[in-house]
């Protein structure tokens, strides 16, 4: 008599080997799958068209914006000044104690994010970010050589010809040129452009700034010529954490399957037999048209940059069919679930879109339609608030921050001394800071101590209580000081008394509490 139980446990562990031999063969990771995205064309189409022109615009041509600061400053409107350690902004200038501007809008810019994360998506994403700025580029450049989607498709199957040799070299001889032309407008911000230009076309530069730019010119043409969607699904943190930021009232792009399903490529057919239809006649034109490869249709993604590019082609298919447009459209979460809730009419699945339309086509009052004032709710108030508030601050810093700082270091070492006619001596190093781009006389004056008398090395000046000292432009200048006071007149231990640096011509004025030491049993 066969054993079944036998021949069955048999047969269980050869089917549990094979499965488990077949794992064992899969890749780790899945290999990736090429993306052509189609050409779209809409208004939000022609609002990325915008901003990628503005964005490259003041990336390539800032540099080379001139602006007069006088004869003793770059004129360069835009320059990160590592050699001197300033950072020229138009009539700004920024010395490496005044980083915290830096830090603020920074901070600035951190909230700013979460504000429009919050009130419309990725829209940073969508369409100011580099990455997608420059994949727009590129991708100019693919359809302008090897054409639309299907062609681009048919050639990158085919075998390979002299025709495709010569488009594929053609078209990364371009991708490479617009890298090195991104890696060379980035070092152009950190030295006068046109002297920077000539130096590195003629093999003068410094070595830094060829490895700078061969490093921009390999990191843009990788990211945006061949990895593009990889970067920002595997590279790129936001995604992760934009959904922090992200609530029930946030605007995002959206299928509205309430009004799209049942979907039917054959939607007369079906009503005649009855059957309800939506208004997705599934011609995939929202999915050709993602630079991420997505179907929208399957609902919010990570992947998702928040083009809109999905909006436009299928606004296009619903105008050809008669059928009004935002089947595919920016929409809050409270608006799609109420939508939903009165196309299904209480149940789980979509009724046909017919029962909740007028007979003139136009959705029924009771439709959901976004209002702009849920923008303006607590979270995004409360960003705003706080972008806003560090925005005033440092604007109220910028405004009222003082171009002459001094600073002074007692001597230690000796704390004081004795001189032949009993009366007692301190040093002082002394630091006048001129934070402006021009010559200045600074008059450094003493304040308490009375009968005190200072002489500083270096100035041809007798004894007294203030001197003139001239500051160079956007300089830091070094002295020594001596102050003396008679032996009659001395406290003993420490007493304290005021250097005050002032700038008569623009009334600045800098004051330095500092201590005069003496013998304790003076």
């Amino acid at each position: 008599m066969t054993d079944t139980r036998s021949q069955t446990t048999d047969v269980e562990q050869f089917d549990a080997q094979a499965v488990n031999a077949a794992w064992a063969r899969k890749p780790l990771y899945e290999a990736r799958k090429k993306i052509f995205p189609k050409r779209a064309s809409g208004q939000f189409r022609r609002f990325k068209w915008l901003i990628m022109f503005i964005t490259l615009g003041i990336y390539y041509l800032t540099p080379w914006i001139r602006w007069d600061r006088g004869p003793f400053a770059p004129d360069q409107a835009v320059l990160v000044d590592l050699a001197n350690r300033r950072f020229y902004f138009f009539f700004i200038e920024i010395w490496p104690q005044e980083f915290f501007f830096v830090a603020g809008l920074l901070v600035m810019a951190g909230f700013g994010l979460f504000l429009v994360t919050s009130a419309v998506g990725r829209a940073w994403c969508g369409y100011t970010c580099p990455q997608t700025v420059w994949v727009d580029l590129f991708l100019v450049v693919e359809r302008a050589i090897e054409g639309e989607r299907n062609q681009r498709m048919k050639l990158d199957k085919a075998s390979w010809s002299v025709d495709k040799l010569a488009k594929r070299v053609s078209k990364h001889a371009i991708w490479l040129l617009i890298a090195v032309a991104t890696g060379g407008a980035w070092i152009f911000y950190f030295a006068d452009a046109p002297t920077l230009l000539v130096n590195a076309v003629t093999g003068q530069a410094e070595p830094v700034a060829y490895i700078t730019v061969a490093v921009l010119t390999a990191t843009t043409y990788v990211f945006g010529g061949l990895m593009r969607e990889q970067v920002c699904t595997y590279m790129c943190p936001w995604p992760r954490i934009q959904a922090a930021m992200l609530d029930e009232n946030s605007l995002v792009v959206t299928y509205n399957d309430w009004r799209g399903e049942p979907r039917s490529r054959h939607a007369k057919r079906a009503k005649a037999e009855g059957k309800a239809v939506g208004d997705c006649v599934d011609c995939n034109a929202c999915v050709v048209v993602c630079p991420m490869g997505i179907d929208i249709r399957d609902g919010q993604q990570l992947e998702c940059i928040t083009c809109a590019l999905c909006i436009d082609a299928c606004d296009s298919v619903m105008d050809k069919l008669g059928k009004p447009r935002g089947l595919i459209a920016y929409a809050t979460l409270n608006e799609y679930t109420e939508n939903m809730k009165l196309a299904t009419a209480g149940g789980t699945s979509p009724i046909s879109p017919d029962l909740i339309r007028n007979k003139d086509g136009s959705f029924i009052d009771k439709i959901q339609h976004f209002d702009w004032r849920i923008i303006f709710r607590f979270r995004t108030m409360l960003y705003f608030g706080v972008w806003a508030l560090v925005g005033l601050a440092l604007l109220f810093a910028l405004l009222s921050r003082d171009r002459l700082e001094l600073n002074v270091l007692h001597d230690r070492n000796p704390q004081f001394v004795t001189l032949s006619d009993g009366s007692i001596r301190n040093g002082y190093t002394v630091k006048l800071l001129n934070m402006i781009p021009e010559p200045r006389v600074i008059f450094l004056s003493l304040e308490g101590l009375p009968g005190a008398t200072m002489s500083v090395t270096g100035i041809d000046q007798p004894d007294g209580r203030s001197f003139a000292i001239p500051v160079d432009p956007d300089r830091l200048r070094t002295i020594k000081v001596y102050i003396k006071q008679p032996s009659d007149l001395v406290q003993p231990g420490k007493t304290q008394f005021n250097l005050v640096a002032e700038d008569k011509a623009s009334t600045e004025m800098d004051v330095y509490n500092a201590a005069f030491d003496a013998p304790e049993d003076k």
